[in-house]
């Protein structure tokens, strides 16, 4: 599904709404994934750039919001990992697609320096549509301290027609000096009933919805992730039994990242049994007997260091089969 295709969610509407009636020149959008910050960032810049705004958003049918849509806004600057912008359908710089097709480098996992500056300069530059610019940074974690102090001063002493908005999974991470110079908004987490509505409105069955809620942690945008991943609420249920068997074949075609997180849910799963309280990601029927709490710690510990290699695993097969015989230990674990 397209993401033009996608409804846009009641709550990620009257987020906008709220926002756009107050003033700021730089905006940081917060909260975990899957609740709507680059599609409420992106609201945003429709609304600022839009020819005919109103109180609710952009109009959807002037030049901007068409150029917008084609991804060829001469006053918008989106900076994103390149394997982002290439996955939504944002055009890379020249160069930066000139080395990629060369086979030259990768698509960057990480906001490059050289794209901020570019931003920077962008900028400075006079409006070509005359309703000012933006900045759409997303996620913005993504950029490194370098990257982030380039664009510190510009946060600081914006030119007078540009406004920003830096869209985060995870605000923690950026400098404290990026935070304090925007204003802040904590997304909203919306209820479980709003949230399976907008799941069947793009199409996914109810029983289906439910399930993929409940993978995803109540997260609605990483519920539709999963449920167009082709991934099947019934293998979803299934994972912690194969897991504790040591069937390396329920996670045979997930990439290692999607592993490392399928089994931290199912560690975090266990960790709450084990102190009484209620699973997030699985049924309680689902859950294998939780072993002793030292060994889920040392599991979660261990989880948490393959997080931060999985973009880059030595062999993608040996580390889901050393992750599985990890899991299918812990679980059968005494002490």
């Amino acid at each position: 599904m397209s993401e033009a295709a996608v409804t846009l969610a009641p709550w990620i509407a009257a987020q906008r709404t709220s926002l756009l009636a107050q003033r700021g020149h730089a905006w940081l959008l917060q909260g975990p994934s899957g609740l709507g910050q680059y599609a409420l960032g992106l609201e945003m810049v429709r609304a600022w750039l839009c020819d005919a705004p109103t109180e609710q958003g952009a109009c959807g049918h002037c030049g901007s919001c068409h150029a917008i849509d084609v991804r060829t806004h001469a006053d918008l600057c989106v900076l994103m990992p390149e394997v982002q912008m290439m996955a939504l359908g944002w055009p890379l710089s020249e160069k930066a697609q000139a080395d990629i097709d060369d086979k030259k480098r990768k698509p960057s996992r990480e906001i490059r320096v050289e794209a901020m500056r570019d931003a920077v300069e962008f900028s400075q530059r006079t409006s070509a549509r005359g309703k000012g610019k933006a900045v759409l940074v997303y996620p913005a974690e993504q950029m490194n301290h370098v990257t982030a102090n380039a664009l510190l001063k510009t946060l600081e002493e914006p030119p007078g027609d540009v406004r920003f908005v830096l869209a985060s999974e995870a605000a923690h991470q950026l400098l404290p000096t990026i935070r304090s110079r925007c204003l802040g908004h904590t997304m909203v987490w919306p209820v479980e009933a709003d949230s399976l509505a907008w799941l069947q409105a793009q199409g996914v069955a109810r029983d289906a919805a439910a399930s993929f809620l409940r993978a995803a942690g109540g997260r609605p945008e990483d519920a539709l992730a999963l449920a167009q991943s082709g991934r099947s609420p019934q293998a979803w249920s299934a994972l912690p039994q194969a897991v504790a068997r040591g069937d390396v074949t329920a996670l045979g075609d997930w990439a290692p990242a999607q592993v490392i997180d399928a089994l931290q849910k199912l560690c975090h799963d266990l960790l709450a049994a084990s102190v009484g309280a209620a699973p997030r990601y699985f049924a309680s029927a689902d859950l294998p007997k939780a072993p002793p709490l030292g060994a889920l710690t040392r599991w979660s510990r261990a989880l948490s260091k393959a997080a931060r290699t999985a973009d880059h695993p030595f062999n993608g097969g040996l580390m889901l089969e050393a992750l599985v015989a990890q899991a299918r230990n812990t679980l059968h674990s005494r002490h």
